[in-house]
């Protein structure tokens, strides 16, 4: 009778730990001919992509694992190239002790990216984990937060208008949102710098611009999904093997062409044509 009981004990402790874990993923898998209209393209590709997301709550705290599960291969700080099997992408938990909210980012992820033609960030940029402690102040719908970097931000949402405020080193930044007439209005201004984007839906099109010059809209079309996105001529980023600087060499505007469509196997399939080297991309994926 003990040993019954014990055993009925584990299995109650088992059943609900499980109960408190919750599995999403995603996968895809591509073909992207890579385009020829500038004669120096690579060949033909198939790549595959399939991601886990677990998530674990017990009372006021959860914890988030992300993990990449293609097994492709990784490059290794060294330059080293092997297979990766799953690898974490991502660690964090969060929890509350009454008017405290305490999240904890723990994964110290590599930044740092393949120096290429486009130009992109060569080193990485430290320890990237941190924990951040934000408090419900009683002012309205305002939350204070503070990290562990000294950096304060005040969030809110006032007469239908979303703003965040962070108090920085010598670069505070505002980040504004709001729905006026039809519009949803974003603006962004980072220690001086702004930009805004303002998006609406004109006979069944959402059309979005940018202060980049950037203009996409999307539309449905027999049961397809059809995204136009325009880039304009911006300015191309150049990079050393010590840092990353700016020139004044300017990236050809391109547009993007995108339909999709979600069959009835829960799948979805698309097919992306980019006017900056010509390519095609067909992609089917499904989430769960």
């Amino acid at each position: 009778m003990k040993k019954l009981i014990a055993l009925f004990a584990a299995s109650g402790m088992a059943t609900s730990a499980v109960a408190g874990v919750a599995l999403s993923g995603t996968a895809s898998v591509s073909y992207d001919d890579n385009g020829d209209a500038t004669g120096t393209a690579g060949a033909s590709v198939t790549s595959y992509d399939a991601d886990l997301s677990v998530v674990g709550t017990t009372g006021a705290t959860s914890v988030t694992i992300g993990l990449d599960v293609d097994g492709g291969s990784v490059t290794s700080a060294g330059g080293a190239s092997a297979k990766g099997g799953v690898g974490i992408t991502g660690a964090s938990m969060t929890t509350s002790i009454g008017p405290l909210t305490v999240t904890a980012d723990m994964y110290d992820e590599d930044d740092s990216t393949t120096v290429t033609n486009t130009g992109g960030r060569s080193i990485d940029s430290g320890d990237n984990r941190s924990i951040t402690v934000s408090v419900d102040a009683p002012v309205g719908d305002a939350t204070i937060g503070l990290d562990n970097s000294g950096d304060v931000t005040v969030s809110g949402t006032f007469s239908g208008v979303t703003i965040a405020h962070t108090v920085k080193n010598g670069a505070d930044k505002t980040v504004g949102s709001a729905s006026i007439a039809g519009m949803d209005i974003t603006l962004t201004n980072d220690a001086g710098a702004t930009e805004w984007t303002i998006g609406t839906t004109v006979a069944g099109t959402a059309v979005t611009v940018g202060s980049d010059k950037s203009v996409a809209a999307t539309f449905g079309v027999t049961g397809n999904t059809v995204v136009v996105t325009h880039v304009a001529e911006v300015a191309s980023a150049a990079t050393t093997a010590a840092a990353t600087h700016y020139s004044t060499a300017q990236a050809d505007a391109y547009t993007t062409i995108a339909v999709s469509r979600a069959l009835t196997s829960g799948a979805t399939l698309a097919a992306t044509y980019d006017t900056s080297n010509s390519s095609l991309t067909l992609k089917a994926s499904v989430a769960f």
